[in-house]
């Protein structure tokens, strides 16, 4: 069994294995036959240094190129430089892989797992102990994990770059040098970026690869052990893991996609998956060679066969047909064969029951406001029409809510509504005719964005009334998302109401008296900053719990979380982990998204320890049912000062006249929406002037993060911190952070985000005549916030409680300091007006350095 690993051997470990075979590697990868590859191969280390140098020295970074291009490439014309500087951002980002394919080959000796947390080691520990072994088999039954991975815009890989680091980590891990070689000059001559507009369709393929060659695998291999485990100690075992996927579903503010997209993608969810099960089939054939099967084995063949490659075969949900045919072929190798060759049937049968027809389950995703339009636009039509007043939209909560019939009618549209409300009734169609072909859970919850109020629920369980569906058969969750600090506040109000209102309980009855909420991040923290975001959900989470049990309802939190701490991500399980009674916390439901998913769900070896790591964090916590003590007065009256004074100073820095100003003229926030990475704009309201308000948050963090100023994932807190000492309260914030698990993590991940913050290379902004007063306010809370929190940890330098990880990011990046440099100085060309010809190769330069930058960060978008 793998042992526990100190942090000063995970170092030495990560020294050996990772940053030495990179270099080895990095400097082979420089001298393949590329394209003019002396010039680059020779002139890149220099490049390298020459930034280094120049940032040291507060150089602009227009002066570091062109006194790089002075120095090393005289009477260069501007052709020349410029087709120099994009073969150097293509070397970067093909090295920025190298490094993720190092790192990732050696995953398991950086990540051996702690004995002492691990599941099996709970599980001894309770036999001791009758009633903790009892609460056990209760948690088991209840608990899952549920994995939805979203198409947000921050994962730039291809599927055929994928496959490459695939290979290349593999080959890595065999010290295969020959086939190293050939993958990285393969890697050299494939795009790293798409020509074409992506669609939505795109998205869900490239998503897709890792359900297929990721989680396929690793979903049923945690499921194996954990039965296996929960077998030894005489405890029932349940499904434990669930996947969900909002590609194609996800039409918040999307305007790209349709019904026609959704159903597009439930089939192809389904046909990948019957691939999957095909492959496997083939493998077990090739095996199970006996009489007593031919029948069934030849029945079996042809039904996964027609359904993994007849695109015109009309999909029915036919799990049940195939768990029955294989248990046929398991009870006759048992009964007639003495089990040979039963593992590789029991795992097809786990499969079948891990992802029956559908693989993941397809959520449906819209804003509130565009619900309430659909609503409005059907009671304009008979026989609705006359079930509600013409001012039904002005008038009160509690009378909306009694007007409120939910009468099942089919509506006489007169005409069409517009696009987004046509889509809306279509899709509560087709979500009818995906529950039949791939089974009901395939598309099972339809989640509101923005919701405020509890009539956005059941206004829109009255649209599923109108348009086919029946109450005594209404087979969907309908799932709150409260994002704002405002939303978050009246969250357990909202629920109130719709748990005591007659038909909406009797339908939870129906769906086992559960229920889930979505807790948005990203929103939340473009609102209010990062502790007051953290310190709202916390809050929202512990009224909605108290709520939800007063009422018998088994809640569970989904929680809306994207990479960096400034959209919620950062050391997740530890968050998980960290709650007390008082938060729900037997369904982790999660949105993993862009580099989370290739960063800790890339390879099934990751994935099965990231998996792992939220399970028993998930378990140790319901086990131990112990006290939150930020419930407690003190801890409790402190983070709320801390989070009511960094909300403070973050909504000033927002209210500041060139907060976005300076965001548009130093970033690449307008020229986001020119990668072609996403189907979904970069703001709402396309088309409109940009204003902060319709600017999406992960356009907004990421923007921060390219700056390398990563504002929304720590301003504020050095502020907050501050006035809690000057008041005479640092003992008792010392004391919060040292007692509670959960205000730990919060400053941990702060930290994480600050590590990854360089404002050297902005620090000549600090003279700029129009922006330097306020890059300097930046600065002055960036430096602030570092020693407040380094004071308040006892550490001696940002992240030095996980040396590993600090180490991942600083070589990570120096890798991206060239790629980083190269775009404030095609900005500042822009900025300064350029002439056209040379303005779009700046432009281009700009939108290029955008994919390294970010796959680099891994968890900074």
């Amino acid at each position: 069994m793998p042992k526990f690993r100190t942090a000063g051997q995970r170092e030495s470990t990560f020294n050996a294995e990772v940053i030495s075979r990179y270099e080895l590697y990095n400097s082979l990868f420089l001298t393949l036959p590329f394209y003019r590859v002396k010039d680059t191969g020779t002139l890149l280390p220099l490049f390298f240094k020459s930034c280094e140098d120049g940032v040291k020295e507060k150089k602009r970074p227009a002066e570091i190129i062109e006194g790089f291009f002075e120095k090393y490439t005289p009477g260069a014309s501007a052709k020349d430089t410029h087709d120099l500087l994009f073969r150097f951002i293509q070397y970067i980002e093909r090295q920025v892989v190298l490094f993720d394919a190092v790192e990732d080959a050696s995953f398991n000796k950086l990540h051996a797992p702690d004995e002492q947390t691990s599941l099996k080691a709970l599980l001894q520990r309770s036999t001791e102990h009758p009633a903790l072994h009892e609460r056990f088999q209760q948690l088991i039954n209840e608990f899952s994990l549920r994995l939805v991975l979203t198409a947000h815009p921050t994962q730039f890989y291809p599927g055929t770059v994928l496959a490459i680091i695939t290979d290349l980590t593999e080959a890595i891990k065999n010290n295969n040098l020959t086939q190293i070689n050939t993958l990285l000059q393969q890697l050299g001559k494939t795009p790293f970026f798409n020509k074409n507009e992506v669609t939505p369709v795109d998205e869900a393929l490239s998503l897709a690869w890792y359900l297929e060659n990721v989680f396929y695998f690793a979903a049923a291999n945690i499921q194996t052990e954990t039965d296996t485990i929960f077998n030894e100690f005489n405890l029932e075992s349940n499904k434990i893991l669930e996947l969900g996927f909002w590609p194609g579903g996800d039409r918040d503010g999307n305007p790209n996609v349709h019904a026609r997209t959704t159903i597009e993608v439930a089939r192809m969810l389904r046909q990948i998956l019957f691939r999957c099960y095909y492959r496997d089939f083939r493998n077990l054939k090739r095996r199970i060679t006996f009489r007593g099967v031919e029948d069934t084995m030849n029945v079996l063949q042809e039904v996964l066969y027609n359904n993994a490659f007849d695109n015109a075969i009309e999909g029915t949900d036919i799990s049940a047909f195939l768990l029955e045919n294989l248990n046929k072929i398991r009870e006759t190798l048992i009964n007639d064969h003495g089990g040979l060759f039963l593992e590789p049937v029991n795992s097809l049968i786990r499969k079948v029951d891990l992802f029956g027809c559908y693989f993941a389950s397809l959520d449906i995703r819209q804003d509130s406001r565009v619900l309430r339009d659909v609503h409005a636009f059907c009671r304009q039509n008979k026989p609705i029409n006359s079930l509600y007043p013409a001012n039904y939209d002005e008038l009160g909560e509690k009378e909306k809510i009694a007007l409120i019939s939910f009468k099942e009618a089919r509506i006489n549209f007169a005409e069409q509504g517009d696009d987004l409300v046509q889509d809306a009734l279509q899709t509560i169609e087709e979500i009818r005719s995906i529950q039949k072909s791939n089974g009901t859970n395939a598309c099972d919850r339809f989640i509101i964005s923005n919701c405020q109020q509890a009539s956005d629920i059941l206004q829109l369980m009255e649209l599923f009334l109108w348009n086919g569906w029946s109450l005594n058969d209404l087979t969907m969750d309908f799932v709150p998302l409260f994002e704002t600090v405002k939303d978050l506040e009246v969250a357990a109000e909202v629920m109130e109401t719709l748990y005591t209102h007659p038909v909406y309980k009797k339908h939870l009855a129906s769906r086992g008296n559960k229920q889930d909420i979505m807790l948005g991040f990203s929103d939340s923290t473009k609102d209010g900053g990062y502790l007051m975001a953290n310190w709202s959900i916390f809050k929202a989470k512990t009224t909605l719990t108290a709520v939800s049990a007063k009422h018998n309802i088994q809640l569970a939190f989904f929680d809306g979380r994207g990479g960096p701490p400034a959209r919620g991500g950062g050391k997740t399980h530890r968050f998980y982990a960290s709650m007390g009674r008082e938060i729900a916390n037997k369904n982790i439901q999660l949105t993993i998204q862009g580099q989370t998913i290739s960063s800790q769900y890339g390879s099934v070896d990751s994935a099965e320890f990231n998996i792992e790591q939220l399970i028993n964090a998930g378990i140790s916590s319901g086990i131990k049912e112990k006290h939150n003590v930020l419930l407690d007065k003190e801890h409790s009256d402190v983070v709320s000062k801390m989070a009511a004074e960094s909300y403070d100073a973050f909504v000033a820095l927002r209210q500041h006249p060139q907060f976005l100003p300076y965001l548009e003229n130093f970033s690449p926030l307008r020229l986001l929406s020119k990668i072609n990475i996403s189907s979904r704009p970069v703001k709402r309201n396309k088309g409109r002037e940009l204003k902060l308000e319709d600017l999406r948050a992960i356009s907004f963090v990421n923007s921060w993060s390219q700056l390398k100023q990563n504002i929304p994932g720590f301003y504020g807190i050095g502020t907050a911190l501050k006035n809690r000492e000057a008041a005479g309260e640092w003992e008792s914030v010392s004391k919060t952070y040292q007692e509670s698990g959960y205000f730990k993590t919060i400053i941990d991940n702060c930290m994480m985000s600050m590590s990854k913050a360089d404002f050297g290379i902005t620090a000549h902004l600090a003279d700029d005549p129009e922006f330097g007063v306020f890059w300097k306010q930046l600065y002055d809370e960036y430096e602030l916030s570092k020693n407040m929190l380094l004071k308040l940890s006892g550490l001696e330098s940002l992240m030095a409680n996980y040396p590993v990880d600090k180490k991942s990011i600083a070589v990570r990046e120096r890798i991206i300091l060239p790629l980083v440099l190269i775009q404030h100085h095609a900005l500042e060309k822009l900025r300064k007006g350029a002439a056209e010809d040379e303005a779009a190769v700046y432009e281009k330069l700009a939108v290029r350095t955008v994919y390294g930058i970010v796959n680099a960060g891994r968890n900074t978008a």
